[in-house]
Formats: C-alpha cells, structure tokens, sequence
C-alpha cells in the first residue's frame, strides 16, 4: 500500500506539472486535469487506458455505469459511444488523470513474445465474451510504469528511446493483470472483440444507412443470434441502440462545428424524419439540437480543462 500511496503522489505531482502545457507528445499519453464536475458529456472512446490520480469519473454505456477514482483503471477495448463526466473535482482537489491509447499491435506482439505466460490469471472468464468497458484497482506495478512514462514529459531527450519500452510494458501489466481477457482480445485477429469490432467499425463508417442484423452477422463471421449476443455482451446495446448513438454524437459534432440547419443534419446522418431527429436528439442530450448547438458553442472558448482520455 506504501508504495501504491508514493507512487500516486508523484502521479498526481507531474500530472499537475504538465497538464495543459505544451511540448513534445510522448506516444499515445494523454493527461487530464480540472478544477470543478463537468456535465455528462457524449464521446466515441477508442480502445484506451484511464488512471485516475485524483478524484473520481463516472461513465456510462448503454444502462452499464462504470465509477472509478483515485487508485483506479478504466479499459476500453473497442470504440464505443459512451457519456463521461467528472464527478468529483475542486479547486482544493483538482481532478487529475493520465491515459495512453492501447495498441492492437503491441499486444498481439507481447502475446506471440510471451505464449501461455500472456493469458490471464483469471482462466475461468476465458470463454465468456469480453465487455467492451471495464475497471479495476491499479497494481503497483501498473502505477509505477505509468509515473515512468510521464516523468517523460519532463525529459524529451529520453522520451524517443524510453517512451515504446514503456509502452509496452503498460499494455503488458494490462495484459497480465486483472482486466487481462479484456485486453488480451484486443490483439487478437480471431477474437469475439475483433469480430465484433468488424460490425463496429461498418456501422461507424457507414451509419447513415440502413442495417440489418444478418449482414452484420455476415460481416462478423458468426451465426445472426451469435452475433446479436456478442454485440451486447461487448457494447450494451443492441446494433440498432449502437447506430442511434453513433448518428446522434455525428449530429452534434456537425452542429458544433458550425452547422445551423437542423433537419439538414438530421438527413445528413441518416434521419428520414426531423421531428423524429429533434426527438431523440432530446432524449439522448437533455435539449433540442439547435439548443444544445447554441449552448456547445458558447462553452467552447471556457474550457478550463485538459482533454480528458474517457
């Protein structure tokens, strides 16, 4: 505990001393920082890695809420469109996080290096379909490589060398840790994720059209009430709920981005009806779209925060 204690103190230290500045990127790392709760807010997180420092997040996908805080991980292993938010943040106790974005190469290279050593320590849940969120206590180990691949921030000349070694010696304490089946299906061309991921990334590229479950299923290489199981079991939601949420967050990346013609956006991503595009755009954000435009672009230029990773 001593040590999982120092090594969150000096977590917390650098991550207070370069959030928000600039300088040279190390790898996929991403820091975060604020200062006060954020309201939920709706992104497609990619396969990464979370650490919180200091205070506390809360993320929802489909009815699964994930709450996590200090001395906590968060994996996500497929891109999802999942709301997150800062619950716990102040300027006494800023909220303070670090990511990195995982690597299906690296860990398909850590898993032909490693053989049997790279499976899970939990072979019970081997057969069970991987869920595409997940979250756990630190290890030491873990916290301890993250420290390292910050404290890269502050040495550029070491970053070049330092900074894949590091990497992947974070996606191994990942891949042998608690969440290992998780992880392990990222690198892995023949796993239920990497099949389902197939169907993932059509929907996203092509989600203005229409779908139906057994072309997805065909696209996945599985059997159509497999392939609706699977689905679920890694996102929450049915490939249909998937498809809304993934047209409704393009919606309102396009109304931010300047975009003032509602039922043009609701056509745009594949809305026949713009009554039905207001209705659920509500349903899902709290407001109607040009509202909730209106009120992005006016909080655009009073962000007091770093990106967070999810």
């Amino acid at each position: 505990m001593l040590e999982s204690n120092v090594s969150l103190d000096e977590l917390r230290s650098l991550i207070t001393r370069h959030a928000g500045r600039s300088g040279p990127a190390v790898g996929g790392l991403l820091l975060s920082a604020a200062d006060k709760p954020s309201p939920p807010t709706a992104t497609v997180a990619e396969p990464t890695l979370a650490v919180v420092a200091q205070g506390a997040k809360r993320l929802t996908l489909g009815d699964r809420i994930y709450d996590y805080g200090a001395g906590q991980y968060l994996v996500v292993s497929v891109g999802l469109p999942v709301t997150g938010q800062l619950a716990q943040a102040s300027p006494e106790r800023p909220f303070l996080g670090c990511g990195l974005t995982l690597s299906p190469a690296v860990i398909a290279s850590l898993i032909l290096e490693a053989g049997p050593a790279a499976h899970t320590r939990e072979p019970g849940r081997r057969s069970e379909t991987p869920r595409g969120v997940a979250v756990s206590d630190a290890p030491d180990d873990l916290l301890d490589a993250m420290v390292r691949m910050v404290r890269l921030l502050g040495r550029p000349a070491d970053a070049p060398v330092l900074a894949p070694m590091i990497e992947r010696e974070i996606h191994w304490r990942l891949l042998t840790g608690e969440q290992g089946a998780t992880v392990r299906q990222i690198g892995l061309a023949d796993s239920r994720l990497s099949h389902v991921g197939r169907a993932i990334r059509w929907i996203r590229d092509h989600h203005a059209e229409a779908i139906r479950v057994d072309d997805l299923a065909g696209i996945s290489g599985m059997s159509a009430s497999a392939f609706h199981r699977h689905f679920r079991a890694v996102t929450a939601m049915t490939p249909i709920q998937y498809q809304k949420r993934i047209r409704l967050q393009e919606a309102r990346l396009l109304l931010l981005s300047g975009s003032r013609d509602v039922a043009a956006v609701g056509f745009t991503v594949g809305y026949d009806s713009a009554s039905q595009f207001s209705r659920e755009y509500r349903r899902l954000f709290g407001v109607p779209p040009g509202q909730d435009a209106a009120r992005l672009r006016q909080q655009a230029g009073d962000l007091s925060c770093t990106p967070s990773p999810v």
